[in-house]
């Protein structure tokens, strides 16, 4: 079996070049019903993507704590935490590890005509910044279910 890879590079560089990037997020959504998106990657993704905010809160409010991928801007959201000041849950993410897998390789069959898109996705290190989880904890879960078509990013 492949597993994914690991870089240090920024993953914003990547989706300027028309790769599809992976953010990780909470389960929270404000009174005006956006996405909190305040620390880390979440906050970085608000200020590269106006708008999302609010359309991933939209998708919160409807399925709570599924993966989403956003084609307008070429983005999953992958939560981490149900709780903006929580921890993030390591089966929580296995289970948003499962869902991206699964979404990737349905974009994969449906979009086949352009497989060149999904065939690198880059993503940070879940639960790994403000989630307060140890990367060697969260490595083998990744690496069960994910191939050499992601590349996780060390920032």
């Amino acid at each position: 079996m492949t597993y994914m890879q690991e870089i240090k590079c920024n993953l914003w560089d990547f989706q300027h070049q028309g790769f599809p990037v992976v953010i990780t997020t909470n389960c929270n959504t404000n009174s005006r019903g956006e996405a909190i998106m305040g620390k880390g990657i979440a906050l970085e993704a608000k200020k590269h993507c106006p708008g999302l905010p609010k359309k991933l809160g939209e998708h919160i409010d409807r399925y709570y704590d599924a993966v989403k991928y956003f084609p307008e801007y070429n983005l999953y959201a992958f939560p981490t935490k149900y709780n903006w000041w929580e921890k993030s849950d390591i089966k929580l993410i296995e289970r948003s590890t499962r869902q991206l897998l699964a979404i990737v390789d349905r974009q994969c069959y449906f979009y086949h005509e352009k497989p060149e898109k999904y065939k690198k996705i880059y993503m940070v290190r879940p639960g790994c910044s403000n989630g307060q989880l140890d990367w060697e904890d969260v490595k083998p879960i990744l690496n069960q279910y994910l191939d050499e078509r992601f590349f996780v990013v060390a920032i």
